[in-house]
């Protein structure tokens, strides 16, 4: 559970000072962005996460400096790296019995994992795969830098590129990853992504509506707040949640969720042959690290990512740009087939569709 959970008790953090003077500082967790905020500053030296059985800080360097060495030895990284800068189109169509009618063949763009200034051509390599694909809207889960600290400025200019070719009708709407901090969120904004932090956000096409929820990282800042993002959101409602991780399947399934998409994985980024992934990096089963899964009523994807970490190679593990089709289960017999270049077999209805949003606190 996030650490929302504990709003009655305190919490203590230490500050370092100037000089060498330290300060005790003891506050009330008021929200999961302070939480953040804090953590991000280093105030914070313990806190509740999902991702605590993952490789973690100075294994995962290890482990990527042990990869470069290897690489170099065999003469590897120039074809990984080409393999990383081949993104691919998956196009997944999931069917539902209570998807209202009028969002029967909705096209959700989903791109994860970006980490946009990580290889050079990478933003050039996704933006020609987007330039003739048009859907209603575009989401993101989340890391968008290469680094997981530093500054954040060498990231605007790729990101810019790939935003630009992006053709979503009802815009994109982005959510923050274990790579991402705080202050990326009025950067992305000013670029046009409407970033969701703990909130949710109804699509109205004509009188029927359906949600979006954003959360923050679970994995390593922990700073998800499910349920306060569902407080304005009807239990009725077809809700679509985004996170950075498979990690917190089983609570979005317990609160109502039709669709989870998430990243965070890459799909193991590095796979071998008959093996699957080296590494998933992620807190949950291997059933939920990579492509379409179910968990009771619960569907889910969880999206390769189309950009790289750690090492920016590609293994038998292309990156991945998926385009999702949302169908009601009643018109399923009659549809066709999703085209996998991305471009639409359906001829669409015009409706009206507009964004309002709820939940902000």
């Amino acid at each position: 559970m996030p650490l929302l959970a504990w709003e009655p008790q305190e919490a203590e953090a230490s500050a370092i000072g100037t000089g060498q003077q330290a300060v005790r500082m003891r506050f009330r967790m008021k929200d999961a962005l302070h939480k953040r905020q804090l953590i991000e500053r280093g105030l914070l030296k313990t806190w509740s996460k999902h991702g605590r059985n993952s490789v973690q800080g100075e294994n995962h360097r290890a482990l990527c400096a042990l990869l470069r060495v290897a690489l170099r030895l065999t003469g590897l990284r120039r074809r990984g790296e080409q393999n990383a800068l081949t993104p691919v189109m998956r196009a997944i169509r999931l069917t539902y019995d209570n998807l209202p009618e009028s969002f029967c063949g909705f096209r959700i763009l989903h791109l994860t994992d970006l980490h946009a200034d990580g290889l050079v051509g990478l933003a050039d390599a996704i933006s020609a795969r987007l330039a003739a694909l048009e859907v209603d809207l575009c989401v993101l889960t989340g890391d968008y830098r290469f680094e997981v600290r530093g500054p954040c400025h060498n990231i605007y200019p790729p990101m810019e590129r790939i935003l630009k070719s992006v053709n979503a009708r009802l815009g994109i709407v982005g959510i923050l990853g274990n790579h991402d901090v705080s202050e990326e969120i009025p950067a992305l904004e000013a670029l046009g992504v409407r970033m969701l932090i703990n909130e949710a956000l109804e699509l109205r096409r004509g009188r029927e509506t359906a949600w979006v929820i954003g959360l923050d990282d679970p994995h390593y800042y922990g700073c998800d707040d499910l349920p306060g993002a569902l407080r304005h959101v009807p239990a009725d409602a077809f809700k679509v949640l985004l996170v950075h991780t498979p990690e917190i399947v089983k609570e979005a399934e317990a609160y109502g969720i039709d669709l989870y998409l998430c990243g965070h994985t890459h799909g193991g980024q590095i796979c071998l042959p008959l093996i699957g992934p080296m590494v998933i990096n992620a807190n949950c089963p291997r059933a939920y690290a990579r492509g379409v899964w179910q968990y009771k009523n619960l569907q889910g994807y969880t999206n390769s990512g189309v950009g790289a970490s750690g090492v920016p190679v590609r293994f038998f593990c292309p990156p991945e740009i998926g385009l999702i089709e949302l169908r009601c289960a009643r018109h399923q017999e009659h549809a066709p087939a999703p085209a996998h270049d991305g471009l639409s077999a359906l001829e669409e209805e015009e409706t009206t569709s507009s964004l309002s949003l709820a939940g902000l606190h």
